[in-house]
């Protein structure tokens, strides 16, 4: 950014600081933006699908998980930025020179690998929310076939994004119109799912206020039970199958709730905030302007949607059969026909619950034919059980809003929603990624290296083609939440030793009483993440999880040895 609007900012600033509070307040919303930047990458597919799928599975007893991952998160970022604004020096150098090689090179080829898939799920939502909330009669079924709709989707979703990286290497003008088109999206997921709160909320009998307030209280007892709300439908199931069904549900509940925490500050966010505050040429004199903006342009709109996500899709889901499902009829007395890609959920986790009983060879071994039979013969509690944990996703949550809004308004405010917040993501996910190939080539943070490293996430186009309905697009963005996880803790560690290197921050280096309340807090954001991550890898790898974060321990350890031997 240009030396005349850097001084000019921090002058703003400075004199603000002599004036109050108030003019305080006034400076640091007029200069606000890593914080939008920040927003509006973890208000993408992530967040969405695991507030679905936590108001699906917990109902509002989740209410409470992703505000404290958020609350950790805007910890750690804010000792990123404290790092990074005190010192002037990239953080990546200030790694490598400082704390360890191996955890730099390993944080910034972890975020280009997270850029690059994350990128795929945000496409599958983007070209769904279109194709069935937004446009179906232009891109839907029936109008146009999948891969036509969803090359032409893919395309232009591809020329926005560029545009806004085009513009975003302008110079500081271009850095302004940036942050207020983001902040224009943020705002419009933010309306778009507050909206639909504010309907239900005056509709019938309201919301369950008491039920909400309480959801906001940490419950990790869900890390191994069920949630309460699954008692009465276990109950029902016989004495044989419970732990089958109770198995199932709390592996799902874990996956959602390290999904949902990897979501809400993912490792290649750990590298945009520290890049774009030295895009600004931010310093010591912006330390507060960046912890008001983490919390402002951060929190608060991560903690509006995502609760109200939550909010509805407990409201709408949380221990309902998904319709249609098990032979239910309408007002006419016609039989209810599923959404799409439900019924061979339904299927598959029916033939799960026979496979436990019968043995999984003697199930394999039967005809199609056979197999319905035999899941129409399964006792009501267990197609009851199956039929409500199917994978719902944007699609028929707007459905299922449509006797309170009206179909037009569900679908409108969900395809904007849906499209608004993927859309966003891999924008900001292409401008992470101009920056780390800059910094891997050790080049200026603009110009044709910084747009083609930009270019890289795009991969995510293939996205739609290679996971169908049938594969529950929306589901894709959890387990990619859960692979975030695993890398994660490589930043939070990182970060941690640069706090408290004095070799890099001299006087600045917080102590006393300060530095115990920064060690403490980072301790347990790392902490929580460490775990997350082992649970992660042990659940999707088991021991060859293990060995690999071992190996990558060990070869930091060698090096950090080696290098003090030779120092």
């Amino acid at each position: 950014m240009e030396e005349s609007s850097v001084e000019s900012n921090r002058e703003l600033i400075n004199n603000a600081r002599k004036e109050g509070k108030g003019a305080m307040l006034k400076a640091f919303v007029k200069l606000s933006g890593p914080g939008w930047l920040q927003s509006a990458i973890t208000l993408g597919g992530g967040s969405l699908a695991n507030a679905l799928y936590l108001g699906v599975l917990g109902g509002l007893a989740f209410l409470w998980l992703q505000p404290i991952a958020m609350i950790l998160g805007v910890v750690m970022l804010s000792a990123i930025g404290y790092v990074t604004l005190s010192t002037g020096e990239k953080p990546f150098a200030a790694i490598k020179n400082h704390v360890n090689p191996v955890l730099a090179w390993g944080w910034i080829i972890a975020t280009l690998l997270a850029n690059c898939v994350w990128s795929m799920p945000q496409f599958n939502l983007a070209t769904a929310a279109i194709r069935q909330n937004l446009m179906p009669g232009t891109f839907g079924e029936g109008a146009m076939s999948a891969g036509a709709s969803q090359t032409i989707i893919c395309l232009v979703i591809a020329a926005i994004a560029v545009t806004f990286i085009w513009s975003y290497d302008s110079g500081s003008k271009g850095v302004k119109i940036f942050d207020w088109m983001l902040k224009a999206v943020v705002g419009m997921v933010v309306i778009s799912f507050f909206g639909v709160v504010v309907k239900m909320a005056g509709t019938g009998d309201g919301l369950p206020w008491k039920q909400i307030f309480s959801g906001f209280v940490p419950n990790l007892s869900l890390l191994s039970q069920p949630a309460a709300s699954f008692d009465g439908e276990l109950a029902a199931v016989a004495a044989n199958m419970r732990d089958f069904w109770t198995g199932l549900i709390v592996a799902q509940q874990r996956d959602v709730m390290i999904g949902a925490a990897a979501s809400a500050v993912g490792i290649n966010m750990t590298f945009l905030l520290p890049y774009s505050m030295l895009k600004r040429g931010w310093d010591k004199d912006f330390r507060g302007m960046a912890i008001f903006d983490l919390s402002t342009g951060l929190f608060i709109p991560f903690l509006l949607v995502t609760s109200c996500i939550v909010i509805v899709a407990s409201t709408q889901f949380h221990v309902k059969p998904a319709p249609g499902l098990l032979g239910e009829k309408d007002a006419n007395g016609q039989v209810i026909q599923p959404a799409g890609g439900l019924l061979t959920q339904y299927k598959g986790l029916a033939t799960k619950r026979l496979a436990q009983e019968h043995g999984a060879e003697a199930i394999s071994a039967l005809s199609a034919d056979k197999l319905d039979e035999m899941i129409a013969a399964l006792p009501l509690a267990d197609r009851r059980m199956s039929a409500m944990l199917v994978k719902r996703d944007a699609g028929q949550l707007a459905q299922s809003l449509a006797p309170l809004t009206g179909k037009t308004v569900a679908n409108a405010i969900f395809g904007f929603g849906v499209a608004g917040m993927a859309v966003s993501t891999i924008i900001v996910l292409m401008l992470i990624n101009g920056f780390v190939i800059c910094e891997i080539a050790n080049k200026p943070m603009h110009g044709l290296t910084y747009k083609l490293g930009a270019m890289m996430p795009l991969i995510g186009i293939i996205g739609p083609f290679v996971w169908g309905q049938a594969k529950a697009r929306f589901w894709l963005a959890v387990p990619t939440s859960v692979f975030g996880m695993v890398l994660l803790p490589i930043a939070y560690f990182s970060f941690f030793l640069l706090m408290n290197s004095k070799s890099l921050l001299g006087n600045n280096m917080p102590t006393g009483g300060k530095r115990i309340a920064w060690n403490t807090a980072m301790l347990v954001a790392a902490g929580l993440a460490s775990f997350g991550s082992f649970y992660a890898l042990w659940a999707k790898l088991q021991w060859t999880g293990i060995w690999i974060l071992v190996g990558f321990i060990t070869l930091a350890v060698v090096v950090h040895f080696t290098r003090k031997k030779t120092a």
